[in-house]
């Protein structure tokens, strides 16, 4: 989301800093201004010049049972060392959420333990919600007013004589007898204001989520590419500038359908040099020429971008601005964001060695989604002696059309996920993967499939069906699994072959292998371990019934890309 934006309220004591509202900062805190506390750590450890200790509770919080228990230091909770798999301690000892900085805030309904009661349902308040003679009553930093439910009473207490009320604690009383009626109330009251509760921060969540739905995630605009590092951006002397043969008093000196050498070549004419001067029409990089766009929210594509003014084919619509990242930046990049489970990249190569990333920072280029029959594709121009890379109009574009490009995405050995471009020529699959190394952007023409020659099957090789696949990088193996057929979390990093060249058995590289299933054998192995099946005498393990074998996974045939462009962000 984007709380990370909201201010922030920050204690003058320590390193500790909460968002403003009661279902963050923490109970006890004592506000200063509307940015400054001091947290409830600070609150004095001693009672009546006693230290006081928490009141920790009779039973395991993991098992609920009794016995020799492991307390924490800093509030009630308490457990068996052994539901935790640990020794005894030496020494002091917090649990995991005191470690964490975890504390009670107000609008939480709690157990409290007060004097010689029984723990009793309350409710954490506000101070300055409380009538004015609790509020006056005496209490130090960390301590924090409680309502109890059934006797309506409010007292001043601290973390350590709270832990907080779980929804099913409402069945707290289930088969006893003799329970006081005003504990009874308690219950009854506590269990209605833990749903009211929880509805309103529901709603609050779904507000949160709908609004967020409007706009965009974050990301830093920026006008032009940024280096990384120790990135180089190259900028050309004025004596090494192409000069083109326009000349100020042409119709239109340097545009779309002159005779410019300098835009036949992909250079973009410099202001100081262009003998058209002033009347120059290939500076769009330059001055930023960008058509007239909108960021949008498609129906199954995330958000988009659309043209609010008419294109002509061959017109600049903008250019491609991010982070210029070297090889090595890019790959730790890539490898951060499988780690994280992110499948959204946005990242074009510019030369061999350096890649534009516009994840974090850029223009609304980052918008433009994918289709299999685009209406814009990328090029790549000099300017001012430096590579850019801009979108241009493949065709006509009538204003409030969405603008696409066809990533051509490098996906091998990497997951792949579902395309939703829509297109008569959909290819089915979007890869994720940007590739560092360099890459042509102007078409070429399709090259003749060989006989037999095909790509990565779009099934599971394990059970048959479609989905997000991770593919064999071995040449000219056309597996594909699921990652759970496969019994992994997260997609291989690097190069990654299939289990079908390895033995099943002892992992060694194998000699053959089952044709409707992962199974392979060694030498060493496969005696016996493979036998003729009905289809056409294909080798069929144990596994099978070899008369009604039958291939689990069909072979589809992808069709090629009609270009080699760079890869840019997943839908």
């Amino acid at each position: 989301g984007l709380s990370f934006l909201c201010r922030l309220m920050r204690c003058i004591r320590c390193p500790v800093a909460y968002h403003t509202g009661d279902s963050c900062v923490a109970a006890g805190s004592v506000v200063l201004t509307h940015h400054i506390m001091i947290c409830s750590s600070h609150g004095s450890t001693k009672r009546n010049g006693l230290l006081t200790s928490p009141i920790n509770v009779s039973w395991c919080f993991l098992c609920a049972r009794g016995g020799k228990l492991l307390c924490c230091d800093s509030c009630p909770a308490s457990f068996h060392p052994e539901c935790l798999e640990m020794e005894m301690p030496e020494g002091p000892w917090s649990c995991s959420d005191c470690r964490t900085g975890k504390k009670p805030h107000y609008k939480q309904i709690v157990w409290v333990k007060l004097g010689n009661y029984r723990w009793w349902p309350a409710e954490i308040c506000n101070p300055r919600l409380v009538p004015s003679n609790i509020q006056s009553l005496r209490h130090d930093i960390g301590d924090f007013p409680v309502f109890f439910f059934g006797s309506h009473d409010y007292y001043w207490i601290n973390q350590g004589r709270v832990f907080p009320y779980v929804e099913s604690d409402k069945n707290f009383v289930t088969g006893q007898i003799n329970i006081n009626k005003t504990f009874k109330k308690a219950l009854e009251e506590a269990a209605r204001r833990f749903q009211e509760l929880k509805a309103q921060r529901e709603s609050r969540e779904a507000l949160e989520q709908e609004r967020n739905s409007r706009k965009p995630p974050p990301y830093k605009f920026i006008k032009s590419n940024k280096p990384v590092g120790k990135v180089q951006m190259h900028v050309a002397d004025l004596s090494e500038i192409q000069r083109c043969n326009c000349r100020p008093t042409d119709e239109h000196p340097c545009g779309l359908h002159s005779q410019c050498l300098n835009r036949m070549l992909q250079y973009e004419c410099h202001p100081q040099v262009c003998p058209a001067g002033d009347n120059c029409e290939n500076q769009g990089f330059t001055k930023r020429l960008y058509a007239e766009t909108e960021v949008v929210k498609t129906a199954d594509r995330g958000w988009g971008l659309k043209a609010n003014q008419p294109l002509k084919k061959g017109e600049f619509v903008t250019e491609y601005v991010g982070e210029v990242i070297d090889a090595e930046e890019c790959q730790q990049r890539i490898k951060r964001a499988h780690e994280n489970h992110m499948t959204n990249f946005y990242m074009l190569t510019l030369t061999k060695d350096r890649v534009i990333d516009a994840a974090q920072k850029g223009n609304l280029s980052r918008f433009i989604n994918h289709s299999c029959s685009p209406n814009c594709e990328t090029q790549k121009w000099t300017v001012n002696g430096d590579v850019h890379i801009g979108l241009f109009a493949l065709c006509d574009i009538d204003a409030g059309t969405e603008l696409t490009f066809n990533y051509n995405l490098h996906c091998v050995g990497n997951r792949r996920t579902t395309c939703n471009c829509g297109s008569d020529n959909c290819s089915g699959f979007l890869g994720v993967q940007p590739t560092a190394r360099n890459a042509k952007l102007k078409p070429k023409k399709r090259k003749l499939r060989l006989e037999g020659k095909h790509t990565h099957e779009y099934y599971c090789f394990c059970c048959g069906e479609g989905g997000e696949l991770v593919m064999c990088d071995r040449k000219d193996c056309p597996k594909a699994y699921h990652l759970l057929c496969l019994n992994l979390t997260k997609p291989p990093y690097g190069r990654w072959e299939c289990p079908w060249h390895d033995c099943t058995i002892c992992s060694a590289p194998a000699s053959s292998s089952c044709d409707f299933c992962p199974r392979s054998f060694c030498q060493e192995h496969e005696e016996g371990a493979l036998t003729s099946s009905s289809l056409e005498g294909r080798l069929c393990c144990s596994s099978h019934d070899p008369p009604h074998c039958s291939t689990s996974s069909p072979l589809r045939v992808k069709e090629e890309p009609e270009t080699e462009t760079d890869p840019m962000a997943a839908e």
